[in-house]
């Protein structure tokens, strides 16, 4: 377990490391609607569950869920990302999203995704409306090979980072 650990923590801090192309063009398709404003940004460093499920057609790996920790300015704590989709800031308060679409900037990250908040708490997450997932790098679902009669039931979590910007709407 401590081998495991230690290599969830390597690649974390290597993935931490590559610069994320984060001023790259937001495309259009996961820009929220006019009205709606970016009040704040953090950065994510985690992994993406995935387990390896029985279905119709063979052994699949299916998402589970996210599971990160939240860094805000100067690299301070600002609050975890977990199933849900749920982000919590360390006031406590949440918000809960639902994807309304997504685009593929680097074939070797999970997608840069818009998602329209839910649910929210009173709080620091209290006021938003909707959230961009940008500059991702890793994450990916394994290899379909990996996913077997002997896997199934297993989980895969793999290492990513992302930006998340949250937005408000304009009073």
């Amino acid at each position: 377990m401590r081998r495991v650990t230690f290599l969830v923590a390597a690649a974390l801090t290597a993935l931490a490391l590559v610069p994320t192309g984060a001023s790259a063009q937001v495309p259009d398709r996961i820009k929220p609607p006019a009205g709606h404003t970016p009040y704040l940004t953090v950065h994510a460093i985690g992994v993406q569950i995935y387990a390896c499920a029985t279905t119709a057609e063979g052994p699949k790996w299916q998402f589970v869920a996210p599971k990160a920790v939240l860094y805000g300015d100067r690299a301070r704590f600002a609050g975890t990302h977990y199933a849900g989709p749920t982000w919590e800031a360390t006031d406590g308060s949440q918000v809960k999203a639902a994807r309304v679409d997504g685009v593929t900037v680097d074939t070797k990250a999970i997608p840069w995704l818009l998602l329209k908040a839910t649910s929210t708490t009173p709080g620091r997450f209290g006021a938003t409306s909707y959230i961009q997932r940008l500059a991702t790098r890793g994450g990916l679902e394994p290899a379909a090979a990996t996913c077997h009669a002997g896997t199934v039931g297993k989980e895969r979590w793999v290492p990513y980072t992302a930006d998340y910007r949250f937005f408000k709407e304009q009073s």
